[in-house]
């Protein structure tokens, strides 16, 4: 390397986005994914022993895939090739596994190809791969946003380890932030900036565990503003607005204002108000909201104030919620909307829950007694000569697989805690329960 390609690479280093001089060089600097991170975890002890197998990063942007790939750069002793999958093909492996078989002939070393946004590599490109990340040639590590078990190719992923980033916590990215500002070798420490706690906690919400998007949102606010007559430039949030041309919500997820629209947000299903609730579905996710957090309210809500009167508003409730912690957001907002207008338009019933509740008081303050023994176990050595489950009626025995008998205990026999409503399919429960008892088999009057 000459001077003038030193000085270059220099100059280079120097004029790069904040993003990229902050990016971690060793496995003390990472912030957050301590999942697979922490000292204690398989990761975190092979990049420290430099001794990895082919593994594939999933994630968002802006969670730390390419960064702990560059970390295991910096520590492993192997041979280090990057390629991305947008702007490389086949020609390319070709190459790299040509030098990878110089460096293991010539040197002994291993190679690791870290190949960025591996899911736009077609079949035939990552097939490519195979034979030598089988014998050893390559050691891969992909990294990728998509689902790797629906994009990348299963034999692949057989032989990877699979570790998935998770959005950084709101926290996760103040202490990046923080250190970005003040950092005065890599950072912006030389602007003689400040960022007030509110405009830190607003772009913590807004980048939704992005760290690129809040290192490249600081950088614009520093260096697009004026210093004060105090000579620092203050961040605050009008100034991040501006930055990320986004509003800022009244919106403190610790006070009063998170649960006013958490508290409006399920009165509005649970009051058959489709177009209130998306509206304070919107509010949460443009503030930040963890859509988890959303998804969980949403399935209480299809339980508690549906209830059976639409038994699948909880079927959709549920599976919305585990869709959304696969597949993320952005386009988790679709899948939440849907589940919001399902359970806001269903018929209700809050039969159910009240059932559970007097059930419970009741066994709290109630003289409950004790399982009728003609319903206790009677499998058991011993449990015979107790008289255990001697006199009870196998239901499925009897027309209409009912036969009436006593199922309480003796001080709560009579005791009613279910009461279907005439809403949706509680109208065919009561009635079903109602042929049941009228229609159904009695011991004292059948026999």
């Amino acid at each position: 390397m000459d001077l003038f390609e030193y000085m270059g690479n220099q100059r280079s280093k120097e004029e790069s986005p904040l993003a990229s001089r902050m990016r971690p060089t060793k496995l003390s600097e990472i912030v957050g994914q301590q999942h697979i991170l922490g000292e204690d975890k398989l990761l975190y002890r092979a990049i420290k022993a430099d001794k990895l197998q082919s593994l594939i990063f999933y994630g968002p942007p802006g969670t730390g895939k390419t960064t702990i790939a560059k970390v295991i750069a910096n520590t492993t002793k192997a041979n280090f090739i990057t390629l991305n999958a947008t702007t490389s093909g086949k020609a390319e492996i070709v190459k790299a596994v040509d030098e990878a078989k110089v460096q293991l002939g010539m040197t002994g070393k291993k190679t690791i190809i870290f190949i960025d946004e591996i899911h736009r590599f077609n079949k035939a490109q990552q097939d490519a791969l195979l034979p030598y990340t089988e014998d050893g040639t390559l050691v891969l590590i992909g990294a990728t946003t998509e689902n790797p078990y629906f994009e990348v190719n299963r034999a692949l992923i057989s032989r990877s380890l699979v570790f998935e980033l998770r959005p950084l916590s709101n926290e996760d990215i103040k202490s990046i932030i923080r250190e970005s500002v003040y950092n005065k070798q890599r950072g912006l420490g030389a602007y003689h900036a400040e960022i007030e706690e509110e405009a830190l906690e607003y772009l913590a919400m807004r980048t939704c565990g992005d760290a690129r998007n809040a290192l490249n949102a600081i950088e614009l606010a520093v260096m697009t503003s004026s210093k004060s007559e105090d000579g620092i430039i203050h961040i605050t949030v009008e100034v991040l607005e501006e930055c990320m041309q986004k509003k800022a919500l009244v919106y403190d997820k610790k006070g009063d204002n998170h649960y006013d629209v958490i508290s409006a947000f399920i009165k509005s299903m649970r009051g058959s108000d489709p177009d209130a609730a998306v509206h304070y579905l919107a509010r949460m996710i443009a503030a930040g909201e963890d859509p988890k957090f959303i998804a969980r309210r949403i399935v209480i809500c299809a339980s508690e104030d549906v209830g059976n009167a639409d038994p699948q508003a909880l079927v959709v409730a549920t599976n919305a919620m585990l869709a959304v912690e696969r597949i993320g957001m952005p386009e988790g907002r679709i899948i939440l909307s849907q589940a919001v207008v399902y359970v806001a338009t269903a018929p209700k019933s809050n039969a159910s829950y009240n059932a559970i509740n007097k059930a419970l008081a009741d066994v709290e303050h109630k003289e409950i007694g004790t399982v009728p023994s003609h319903l206790r176990d009677s499998h058991y050595s011993g449990a015979k000569e107790l008289a255990h489950g001697v006199g009870y009626l196998y239901a499925h025995d009897y027309p209409n697989h009912y036969v009436k008998q006593q199922y309480l205990p003796d001080a709560l026999e009579g005791e009613v805690y279910y009461k279907p409503t005439e809403e949706g399919y509680e109208v065919k429960i009561g009635e079903h329960m109602q042929f049941l008892k009228r229609e159904g088999y009695n011991p004292k009057i059948d026999e």
